[in-house]
């Protein structure tokens, strides 16, 4: 380390919310982030992804050691926009302190976690004397709260083309419903959107023989979709449920059969269903209801678990330790880059409150982001133990 000033997760997380960095703007927070990596020996690699019709997107990873198991911690510095500013009781970026709560934009969702991930390796690494069997890195997206295309999903390449694996990964999203130590998420559903349009001819409504209503058909399809029981849910996941999100017609006259009418729907699905299975079921809803229509869909993600066992275990014990409170393992939610993460290695979520999360006066309380650093170091000393799942995982390598 450059110097013995340990880091301290509440001001870091300040310096943080100061960087406007509403997607896909950095703001400079990866800059702060990288600094405070490399004032602990981390190496960083900050990194640009492009793709067509998408804003570019700055990224980082930062790795310390070079050898053994590699712990991730990963999650975002981009935050949604603050909306009408005038309705915040504080300036949405200033960062300010009031009664012991941090106000800001990104405070829980998800800035202090990011800062609680170094702060929890300067601990860890203070208390280790610097020596531990293994290694730590972060993966730190500024595309989280966008289309997801050139943030997490790309690193993961990139460390894929160079050889580099995670073992496991901990993403630092707000979790916790009520209070530090609530939950654990160890799954998440899948999301898939549908948009519906059915197709009619133009006409006078009181000549209903020389026009075709496609009204009546879409509600027909609409009230298959939405009385159908999928499944009841598994042991870990709830049941899948499909929601209408708009249904629009664009009709301004009392007097004229529309052409077309539009629906869009949205699905969160367990693990009983796949993607290809809604679809084709969609398909057949639509065509039992016979006439034209065009049916697209958008799959935000695939359902995802990681089972119950020594990892999460690992993370129950180490909340349980720093909060006293044993924390439900759920998949409740929607999605979060874990859904990129899980095919790379075991993945669970643990952060904040999420209660204020993209709300006007979003907070954390200063003692929760302390705790949640100390929750942080103690996931590192567990996982780092002579006895730890860390070691004994081969090698985690690639270039530092």
């Amino acid at each position: 380390m450059a110097d013995n000033k340990p880091t301290d997760a509440v001001e870091l997380t300040r310096a943080l919310i100061r960087c406007a960095s509403i997607t896909p703007h950095d703001g400079g927070a990866l800059g702060v982030t990288a600094a405070a990596l490399e004032r602990l020996g981390f190496s960083c690699h900050q990194m640009t992804f492009s793709a067509p019709d998408t804003a570019d997107v700055d990224n980082l990873y930062a790795r310390l050691g070079d050898s053994g198991a590699n712990f991730c911690f990963a999650g975002h510095t981009d935050v949604v926009p603050v909306g009408d500013a005038d309705a915040w009781s504080l300036e949405p970026f200033a960062a300010d302190i009031r009664d012991g709560i941090l106000y800001g934009r990104g405070a829980t969702d998800m800035k202090g976690a990011v800062a609680a991930f170094i702060a929890a390796v300067d601990v860890f690494l203070t208390r280790r004397g610097g020596q531990f069997d293994g290694s730590i890195s972060l993966l730190i997206t500024g595309d989280e709260e966008g289309p997801s295309i050139n943030g997490t999903r790309k690193v993961l390449d990139w460390l894929a083309e160079r050889d580099e694996r995670l073992d496991h990964c901990l993403v630092g999203e707000p979790t916790n419903p009520e209070s530090l130590g609530d939950m654990v998420k160890i799954g998440r559903r899948g999301s898939l959107t549908g948009t519906l349009v059915v197709h009619g001819v133009q006409g006078h409504v009181a000549y209903p023989h020389l026009a075709d209503n496609p009204l009546p058909r879409l509600t027909e399809i609409l009230h298959r979709l939405t009385h159908h029981t999928f499944d009841t849910g598994t042991e870990h996941f709830s049941p899948t449920n499909l929601e209408l999100a708009t249904i629009d017609v664009g009709n301004t006259a009392t007097n004229v059969i529309p052409s077309q009418a539009r629906a869009v729907f949205n699905i969160r699905f367990n693990t009983e269903q796949t993607a290809d299975g809604l679809q084709d079921w969609l398909r057949q809803q639509c065509d039992a209801a016979g006439g034209a229509y065009d049916l697209s869909f958008h799959l935000s993600a695939e359902p995802f678990l990681t089972a119950p066992g020594p990892f999460t275990d690992l993370i129950a014990q180490a909340v349980a330790d720093v909060t006293g409170q044993r924390p439900a393992l759920t998949t409740t939610g929607g999605t979060s880059d874990a859904r990129f993460i899980h095919h790379h290695c075991p993945v669970a979520e643990f952060g904040l409150i999420s209660e204020s999360m993209h709300k006007v006066d979003e907070q954390a309380s200063v003692s929760d982001i302390e705790q949640l650093a100390m929750v942080y170091a103690r996931m590192l000393e567990l996982y780092f133990a002579p006895d730890g799942i860390g070691g004994g995982i081969g090698d985690g390598t690639g270039a530092a």
